[in-house]
């Protein structure tokens, strides 16, 4: 466990829902998108209104109010997209998922500033996108928001100061989340490197010790596998 994962442990207690989410009530589906999952064939996740009823009959069928897709996770669904289809296909996915309706708001969960944000716009990329940066015991870290409604960012500014539990954005159409059934992407970034605006979700299998140890679990701060049944 590297020395963020360490911190946000310890913190684990102290952050504030990323999603309206009440565990004595709300429950939660975990959605297999790895090829164990048969259910989720090409044809389904190639068409973006077939995925989108996917999506909705499972959270349906199992009285859910979010599906969630996990981390680490070794996923068939990026095939339906160029963005992921290097020579080394990229396909291990690097945050977590939750699956909603569109309109869901989306919260801080820790306070920080707007680092950057961008509309990356290319098909099964992640359309409307924050990236917020914080500091917890003085340690500099990122989080990232894909899949937002693109009105979210219209009128951000770069260094904005965002408090805990502030709305930040909300779960975006398809027409505006890079061609998604509606859900946030959140990850957890160490090192932001160069990027502004964007970072890789997905990476290489080739890669995923360097990427895995630069994006702990988003579940450290989510805390919400522990209830997706």
């Amino acid at each position: 466990m590297n020395t963020l994962s360490t911190l946000l442990l310890h913190h684990k207690d102290s952050f504030h829902s990323v999603v309206p989410f009440h565990p004595a009530t709300d429950k939660l589906l975990q959605i297999d998108f790895t090829a164990n999952n048969q259910t989720l064939t090409e044809a389904v996740y190639s068409n973006t209104e077939k995925f989108k009823q996917y999506i909705n009959q499972q959270l349906t069928a199992a009285n859910a109010l979010y599906g969630i897709g996990g981390y680490d996770e070794l996923r068939t669904v990026y095939a339906r997209s160029e963005v992921f289809n290097d020579e080394e296909p990229r396909r291990l996915h690097l945050g977590i998922d939750i699956w909603g309706k569109p309109a869901t708001p989306v919260f801080a969960p820790l306070g920080g500033v707007i680092h950057s944000f961008a509309f990356n716009n290319s098909f099964g990329d992640y359309g409307a996108t924050i990236i917020l940066q914080h500091q917890l015991k003085a340690f500099n870290f990122y989080t990232l928001y894909g899949h937002l409604s693109l009105p979210d960012i219209a009128h951000l500014k770069e260094g904005k100061f965002i408090s805990m539990g502030e709305v930040i954005g909300h779960f975006g159409v398809a027409e505006e989340n890079g061609n998604w059934p509606p859900h946030l992407h959140f990850q957890i970034i160490t090192d932001l490197r160069n990027y502004k605006g964007d970072y890789p979700g997905v990476c290489k299998w080739s890669e995923r010790g360097e990427y895995l140890d630069n994006c702990p679990d988003a579940d450290l701060m989510l805390k919400m596998m522990q209830y997706a049944g």
